[in-house]
């Protein structure tokens, strides 16, 4: 039997203030389509970073700007799309520093697309410049 795919998206004004109502969103999903509690605070992690991101770097912190994020899930992944309007960068354009050598330089900058990759199966970005910018991640769903 087919598994059914569910779709659920959120929309928030770009504030860091809505961080945790999108963690919050991330995590109902996420045990909804059958994640463990670690598994969904790690789907939570990516989704903040990638949205502080775009709140910081994309709106430059406009708050009249609004942030969604879409998830859709079936039986065996989840994707989550954050999609905005802003500021779009193409982010193959930062490289992939050792991540030894981005904490002896101390750097702060670059680490969260590290970590969103790290913790998401697949990341892909769609730039259109001045439309859309559009982060889909997906995260397989490990069975037992």
């Amino acid at each position: 039997m087919p598994s059914i795919e569910q779709t659920f998206t959120l929309q928030v004004p770009s504030s860091t203030v809505n961080l945790a109502m999108i963690r919050e969103f991330v995590a109902r999903v996420g045990g909804m389509a059958g994640f463990g509690e670690n598994d969904v605070a790690k789907l939570e992690l990516a989704v903040d970073e990638a949205c502080a991101n775009v709140i910081e770097h994309a709106y430059d912190s406009d708050t009249t700007k609004q942030v969604s994020v879409r998830a859709t899930f079936d039986d065996e992944q989840i994707q989550i799309e954050i999609i905005d309007r802003g500021r779009g960068f193409d982010p193959s354009s930062i490289p992939q520093q050792d991540l030894d050598q981005l904490i002896a330089q101390r750097r702060s900058g670059g680490l969260g697309l590290r970590l969103i990759r790290t913790i998401m199966d697949d990341v892909q970005y769609q730039i259109v410049p001045g439309e859309k910018n559009e982060l889909r991640m997906v995260k397989k769903i490990r069975k037992p």
